[in-house]
């Protein structure tokens, strides 16, 4: 029977080699991506940055109910606000609120409460999720496995912004209210993370990781 509300899939194909080949290649490069906390102030353009958000928009969501809003802060005093409204979150964390084991584990990554990236990074990507949608009328449309579907949507992001040769990093200062405050966001959106998008200053360093192996990771029933 037929049904409108259907289209024809095209799928995308490939030889079985290819499609080993292609998958190789794609985990060896998503290997190299690191969190970055330093940043250039070379622009990027908006054209960019949409293409990058619409990527992660692509991610699939309960319902088909897309429970995100992606807010991109190129505007300096905008991002002075934010800098300074989580600086003061991350000095109390560090300071009164994060655990010695917590404190204990973050000491490889040599983070403190300073946030200088957030100023100079060209771009900060808010991502708010949405626990449910605000109709014409006034009423809620409820939205379903809202912070799978946000992380998955983060993850394309992360992806795609490797993918363009730019760099960026989770950030998630708790409590995150402020930046609701900041952007003027309405009441059924609630920050995700944030994550300061651009290219890395000249010679920067990451820590020296180890991802777990394979064999750590993967269980298979054969």
């Amino acid at each position: 029977m037929e049904n409108n509300d259907f289209i024809k899939y095209e799928p995308v194909r490939f030889s079985e080699k290819e499609s080993e080949q292609r998958a190789h290649s794609f985990r060896t490069f998503m290997d190299k991506r690191r969190s970055i906390r330093y940043f250039s102030d070379k622009p990027v353009s908006k054209q960019l940055i949409e293409d990058l958000i619409m990527t992660g928009s692509s991610a699939p969501s309960g319902a088909h109910k897309q429970p995100w809003t992606f807010c991109a802060v190129s505007n300096a005093e905008l991002k002075s606000k934010i800098r300074a409204a989580a600086e003061n979150e991350e000095y109390e964390s560090y300071n009164h609120r994060m655990s010695d084991e917590w404190l204990e584990a973050l000491k490889p990554f040599g983070t403190d409460w300073h946030k200088e990236f957030l100023d100079i990074a060209p771009w900060l990507i808010i991502v708010f999720k949405k626990s449910y949608d605000l109709n014409p009328d006034g009423s809620r449309s409820k939205n379903y496995y809202v912070n799978e579907s946000v992380g998955l949507a983060v993850g394309f992001l992360l992806a795609a912004i490797h993918n363009a040769g730019l760099v960026s990093l989770t950030h998630t200062p708790s409590p995150m209210n402020f930046l609701q405050t900041i952007l003027e966001r309405p009441p059924n959106e609630k920050p995700f993370l944030l994550m300061p998008v651009g290219y890395p200053a000249d010679e920067v360093e990451v820590p020296n990781l180890n991802r777990k192996s394979s064999k750590a990771v993967i269980q298979y029933y054969e």
